[in-house]
């Protein structure tokens, strides 16, 4: 399997090997090896396959939520003896600054509620995918125990995108994952990266899994690979 990696920020770059929680429960193949070294430099995006369907993944808009980031890592791994029908784009870690310091922020801000404004990291993230076309995307979470959702789940929305509803549906019947559905993206958390996605026609849903802050829970790893697999499924990718 042949990987295109290249960075679409410069201003993000950090060294994830400081991220001592990160590191203890990496488990990375050489492709790996080298997105740490990307990293370094700015958000890293790799692109596998060719073709349609043409899907896209994120995680680590907040860079203290490891067990998605960490699940890209097998995913990798998962899809280096694998035929892939179409083309996967992927940010696995959209901040490395931001996971090198295991922090919700960067530059002071939240990046999920920032999509919608020119100049942040999750609009960049916004524009890579409608500039490349993709025909849907997933941007992978983490939750705290006890927090809002604080359950595993998968948000979505009806309008715009109906179809976001059914990859949420889709990912549900495979997981465990709770379906939180709102009629209208942008209605309940403006500026998330999903919302600003769905206004823009592109397909979406953010998926959750169960994890303290900073750290990772056990199981929590596997389940964000679940939700990424099965996301994949709903397009035959793999």
């Amino acid at each position: 399997m042949s990987v295109d990696i290249s960075t679409i920020a410069k201003d993000t770059g950090g060294d994830i090997t400081l991220n001592q929680k990160f590191m203890e429960c990496l488990v990375s193949g050489e492709i790996g090896k080298y997105l740490i070294e990307v990293a370094k430099k700015g958000t890293p995006l790799l692109k596998l396959g060719s073709g349609s369907p043409c899907v896209f993944l994120c995680a680590g808009i907040h860079g203290n939520e490891l067990p998605p980031q960490l699940a890209f890592f097998q995913l990798l791994d998962h899809l280096e003896n694998k035929k892939i029908r179409g083309t996967v784009f992927m940010v696995p870690i959209a901040i490395p600054y931001a996971t090198m310091k295991n922090s919700r922020r960067f530059q002071g801000w939240d990046m999920n509620r920032k999509t919608f404004k020119e100049g942040y990291i999750s609009n960049t993230i916004l524009k890579t995918a409608q500039k490349l076309e993709v025909e849907a995307a997933a941007d992978f979470h983490s939750t705290q125990p006890q927090s809002n959702p604080g359950v595993e789940s998968v948000f979505c929305s009806k309008e715009p995108c109906y179809e976001s509803f059914k990859i949420a549906e889709h990912i549900t019947s495979q997981t465990s994952s709770k379906v939180i559905s709102q009629k209208k993206a942008g209605t309940l958390y403006g500026g998330a990266l999903e919302d600003e996605l769905n206004i823009s026609q592109i397909p979406a849903v953010t998926c959750e899994v169960v994890s303290r802050n900073g750290k990772v829970d056990s199981g929590s790893v596997e389940r964000s690979l679940l939700q990424m697999k099965s996301f994949l499924s709903y397009f035959k990718v793999i």
